[in-house]
């Protein structure tokens, strides 16, 4: 369990790199779900998603504690990398990306311009991710996962943002990737001893959370074929699913239709820009009406490519 001072220390880490992200009630998106929703606006980070705040406080700890020219290595479909990029850059450390073939293109050129390696390698981000850690060995890299303490602590700084901007939010929706998200918004609630209900949300096309909830085990999935990247993973964390479980209202699912409806919705009404991941909260608040009165969503990431966003409005699915 993080302690509120904890996070707190994580904060200024985080704010020598970044302001506070803001939370806008906008009333367009209010008229559409039919009461006023809170939209935390973590796609206006300098990488354009939630994960920046984690790779800043856990590489700051490995540069004031590992030696000096420490090379870092991990898996990533994006935003894990852009993060860890953008950290190691302001502190001088030598940067790798694995990234699984068919990678998002515009997210492979922004890891690049942040200053990573960038290594292809396997069909989705459970093989990219076991090579990084073979090259890990292999070269003598520091291997940084997608889940670890310190990467919550960081993400953690959104959710203390949040709760204390709107303090009457009866329930907050987070979308599920690994789980540093949704495990933040946890420990942010939890060190502030409030009692909204958090609700997470999978593709119903990568839903191992979910089927882990249900069965009392992990359990991974065959595949993970979502083109909401940021929660296309097979095979869940054990610590976050034990944070899950016990923090967690409900896990729900979305379709890739729902996550297209609402990155439209998003458009329409804020005229923001959304990646899959990112309006898949509101996605479910948009199949799921009843729950709170004063509920507030994630708008985790705008990462989304150029050629996915115009299939969007088109009034098209993107097929990954």
């Amino acid at each position: 369990m993080l302690t509120l001072a904890a996070i707190e220390d994580a904060a200024e880490i985080v704010y020598r790199a970044m302001r506070p992200t803001p939370q806008y009630a906008w009333p367009l998106l209010g008229e559409a779900i039919g009461r006023t929703v809170w939209v935390k606006h973590e796609n206006h980070t300098p990488t354009g998603a939630f994960k920046v705040r984690g790779g800043l406080v856990l590489l700051q700890g490995l540069a004031e504690n590992a030696p000096r020219g420490t090379g870092i290595i991990s898996a990533t479909r994006g935003n894990h990398g852009q993060s860890l990029a953008f950290a190691a850059g302001r502190l001088g450390l030598a940067c790798h990306i694995v990234v699984p073939k068919g990678n998002s293109t515009e997210k492979n050129a922004a890891m690049r311009a942040f200053g990573a390696n960038l290594v292809e390698h396997g069909a989705d981000f459970d093989a990219a991710k076991a090579e990084a850690m073979r090259l890990a060995e292999e070269q003598g890299l520091t291997m940084i996962p997608s889940f670890h303490a310190d990467l919550v602590r960081g993400v953690a700084t959104y959710g203390l943002e949040f709760f204390r901007a709107v303090p009457d939010l009866d329930v907050v929706y987070v979308p599920i990737g690994l789980g540093s998200g949704i495990c933040a918004l946890i420990s942010a609630r939890d060190a502030l001893g409030l009692k909204t209900r958090i609700v997470g949300v999978v593709s119903d096309k990568a839903d191992a959370y979910a089927r882990s909830l249900e069965s009392g085990k992990l359990t991974e999935t065959a595949s993970a074929a979502t083109f909401a990247d940021g929660m296309a993973v097979r095979c869940p964390d054990e610590q976050a699913f034990a944070m899950i479980r016990a923090g967690a209202e409900d896990l729900v699912r979305v379709s890739d239709d729902q996550v297209a409806e609402a990155i439209r919705l998003y458009y329409r009404t804020t005229h923001n820009v959304a990646e899959g991941a990112g309006a898949a909260p509101l996605a479910a608040l948009m199949t799921d009406k009843k729950r709170g009165e004063t509920p507030g969503v994630i708008l985790c990431g705008q990462n989304i490519d150029t050629h996915w966003m115009a299939e969007v409005l088109s009034g098209k699915t993107p097929t990954p």
